[in-house]
C-alpha cells in the first residue's frame, strides 16, 4: 500500500487478482477483475491534477493501444464501483467488457451491466 492508502480501498490494496501490463511509482496497469479490459490504478488515493491524469492515461493508452490497436479501444473515467481513487479503463471499441470477461456475451456489449440482451 502506498503512504497515502486508505485501508478499506480495493485499489489501494494492489492486489495482483488479474495480469498486470505496467507498473511504476506512480501507477500500475492491470485486466480489471470485472471487465478484463485494462484499467489503470493511480498509486495514492484520490483524484490526480489534470497534467498528471494526462500522463498517466499515456501508461493504459499504450497497454490497450497493443492490445486492441491504436483506434479499437476507448478510455472510460468513470469511476463506478470506487468512486474516490481515480482509475480508469479501456474498452474495446463499441463494446465495454473484453471478450476474455465471462460477462461478454452475457450483457450488451454496446454499455455498461443492467443492458441484458
Amino acid at each position: 500500500m502506498s503512504s497515502s492508502a486508505t485501508p478499506d480501498c480495493l485499489l489501494c490494496s494492489a492486489e495482483r487478482l488479474t495480469e498486470w501490463h505496467y507498473e511504476d511509482d506512480d501507477c500500475w496497469v492491470s485486466d480489471c477483475v470485472v471487465c478484463m479490459t485494462p484499467m489503470i490504478v493511480w498509486r495514492t488515493h484520490g483524484l490526480p491534477d489534470p497534467k498528471r491524469e494526462t500522463d498517466l492515461l499515456a501508461h493504459l493508452e499504450r497497454v490497450a493501444a497493443a492490445r486492441y490497436g491504436e483506434d479499437g479501444f476507448y478510455v472510460d473515467a468513470e469511476r463506478r464501483r470506487i468512486p474516490d481513487h481515480w482509475h480508469a479503463h479501456a474498452r474495446p471499441a463499441g463494446g465495454f467488457f473484453d471478450p476474455r470477461s465471462d460477462l461478454f456475451e452475457r450483457f450488451d456489449r454496446s454499455g455498461p451491466p443492467g443492458t441484458e440482451r
